[in-house]
């Protein structure tokens, strides 16, 4: 027999996840910091590798305290009969695509949001991580993408979906195109690039959870959506994105510690 949630502590769960308050939101949804206050140098190899980040600065300290962090290893769902998200991904309109030396990231120039516990959540962002960040019952995934959104409140939400091996993706191709290869290159975007991103419009298949930032500063409060339907990349589209990288860019599964992931 599957594991139910009541409602009742279903809703209190997410509104405590919902009301903390953003102690440093991710660069990309923030207006850039100036010089003197600049982020310190972090990665996820060698002496600012990923064991070191909660050393590197006060402000990553989330990164090793933290008791509800991201990635996790996603099994044991609670069923929660969870509604569904309601998805406005029309006339999406990217900026550019760039290359910041950790990731590959498409920025948004309109388009994109979602409806959440009530609450619209604009998309800002989406980049990828190789391999897959989050596993599910212990499985990786050769590509990961993550779609970062922030409402009114800056708060953030972060659907997560999954590439498993098979025929070339639409929308990698077009944007693979553009692909910046070397750390601070990046590219404008053809208006129609993210033509072919499509989800449904109301989404129910999906698992959720409380978790962080995947990279410093490791806030936590985040909404996190992982997909259940993967879309398929092909291994000459995987090796494109890790050419542009100088080594694998997944954070290790952290600990669940008290929480439970519903679905």
């Amino acid at each position: 027999m599957r594991k139910k949630l009541s409602v009742a502590l279903l809703s209190s769960i997410f509104l405590l996840s919902g009301n903390v308050l953003m102690a440093q939101a991710p660069e990309h949804v923030t207006e850039k910091k100036a010089a003197h206050t600049a982020v310190p140098h972090w990665g996820y190899e060698g002496a600012a590798g990923v064991e070191k980040w909660g050393t590197l600065s006060p402000e990553f300290k989330t990164c090793q305290t933290g008791k509800n962090q991201s990635p996790i290893d996603i099994k044991g769902a609670v069923d929660a009969n969870l509604p569904a998200i309601n998805f406005k991904y029309n006339m999406l309109s990217a900026s550019d695509i760039v290359n910041n030396g950790h990731t590959v990231q498409v920025n948004m120039w309109s388009g994109g949001e979602i409806t959440l516990d009530g609450e619209k959540f604009k998309l800002k962002e989406f980049h990828f991580h190789t391999p897959s960040e989050n596993t599910i019952n212990g499985k990786n995934f050769p590509l990961e993408a993550q779609f970062v959104h922030v409402n009114s409140k800056h708060q953030i939400a972060i659907v997560s979906v999954m590439f498993e091996p098979g025929d070339d993706d639409e929308l990698l191709s077009v944007l693979w195109k553009d692909m910046p290869l070397k750390a601070g290159e990046g590219h404008k975007l053809d208006t129609n690039a993210l033509k072919s991103l499509e989800f449904e419009a109301d989404v129910k298949n999906y698992y959720r959870f409380n978790g962080s930032l995947t990279t410093p500063p490791c806030t936590e409060g985040i909404r996190w959506i992982v997909m259940k339907t993967p879309r398929h990349v092909s291994q000459k589209q995987v090796l494109t994105f890790q050419s542009a990288l100088l080594a694998p860019n997944n954070r290790p599964v952290q600990a669940l510690n008290a929480r439970i992931v519903v679905e």
